[in-house]
């Protein structure tokens, strides 16, 4: 399994233009030919495509150098360089290209195969014959080809997905979304054993809908700040159209980190120092480890969440209790902001 690489840094260089060629029409029974030389091919673009066949930047970490060609020069007979090839970087669909010294975005990937290119290469020079006037029979001289562009970039990852899990560390993300999906991310019985952000395809029972989840590693206090595995992180929950709050119910939990009232605030705290648009997104809190403690609590702390307004269901990932109707749940939401996405690309059109 390939490491999760979500940010990089490269430098990228078109390729310059071919120059363009001085020559003459020297033919046996052809005097005073005139010149003759071609213009030169233009330089190879940066392009970048994405695709949904990967789903990391590791196989661009290595090459931190991208370079497209140069177009040839200019031939005689009035013949056109080749054009240099492209430099064609393949990267996952949600990769922002950035440049890495003013923070301008060049290109957001958020569709399969879409391709952009990101520095064009230079034109290429022209040959003495475009020189020709008719006071100027026999131009002895050309143009040099325009350079290609240089940048430093930087490319961030922002996964995709519809429902993005959040809660802290050990709260049971990886065990609900392998339960939920056929993602299968490191499950154990202490904190941080997600390092990498899973994906998972959420089928709907008894539907032909399906939707995707984001496991989100798990947030602590500072996150915003970098503290813990940091905002490096948040970013991944920016596109998700919901947000599935996970709060434990085990005992053990309260002791770390407090009641989950208390880790309920403390995440969206993070959330909306790190962006306040992402504490507004919507939520849904699922009461996970069900099976641990009583009754009574389990009413506590719900009707502690309900009476604040939140929309609460209660379950175990183990057990399975309570999954499909907050698998339903999730699929509502889900549907609404498709709908609403689709009803806005709709307008943008007409």
């Amino acid at each position: 399994m390939s490491r999760f690489i979500d940010e990089v840094r490269i430098e990228a260089s078109s390729g310059a233009g071919g120059p363009g060629l001085v020559a003459f029409r020297r033919e046996k029974f052809i005097t005073n030919g005139g010149p003759w030389g071609g213009d030169g091919g233009r330089g190879g673009d940066v392009v970048f495509v994405a695709t949904r066949s990967k789903n990391t930047l590791s196989h661009v970490r290595y090459k931190q150098h991208v370079k497209a060609k140069n177009g040839t020069p200019g031939g005689s007979a009035l013949r056109t360089g080749r054009g240099g090839e492209d430099a064609v970087v393949v990267v996952p669909v949600g990769t922002l290209i950035k440049d890495l010294r003013t923070g301008e975005v060049l290109a957001d990937l958020s569709e399969h195969d879409m391709r952009v290119v990101v520095l064009k290469g230079g034109k290429g020079g022209m040959g003495n014959a475009r020189f020709k006037t008719s006071t100027r029979r026999a131009p002895d001289f050309a143009q040099q080809g325009l350079p290609g562009e240089s940048r430093e970039l930087t490319l961030e990852l922002k996964l995709l997905a519809d429902v993005g899990l959040l809660g802290f560390p050990n709260a049971g993300k990886s065990t609900l979304i392998s339960r939920l999906s056929e993602a299968k991310p490191k499950i154990a019985a202490y904190p941080f054993t997600t390092l990498r952000p899973s994906l998972g395809v959420v089928r709907v029972p008894g539907t032909y809908d399906s939707f995707v989840m984001a496991d989100i590693p798990g947030l602590v206090e500072g996150a915003a700040e970098g503290v813990g595995l940091g905002h490096q992180f948040l970013r991944h929950v920016e596109r998700c159209a919901l947000l599935l709050h996970l709060l434990s119910l085990d005992p053990l939990e309260d002791d770390m980190h407090g009641d989950p009232m208390k880790r309920f605030a403390t995440i969206n705290a993070e959330l909306e120092r790190f962006d306040p648009a992402l504490a507004r997104r919507p939520q849904v809190i699922f009461l996970s480890k069900a099976d641990l403690v009583s009754e009574s609590k389990i009413d506590e702390v719900r009707e502690a969440f309900e009476g604040a307004g939140h929309s609460v269901f209660v379950g175990s990932s183990v057990t399975g209790a309570g999954l499909d109707p907050l698998t339903y749940e999730l699929a509502s939401h889900v549907k609404k902001a498709r709908d609403a996405e689709s009803d806005g690309s709709e307008s943008d059109d007409s």
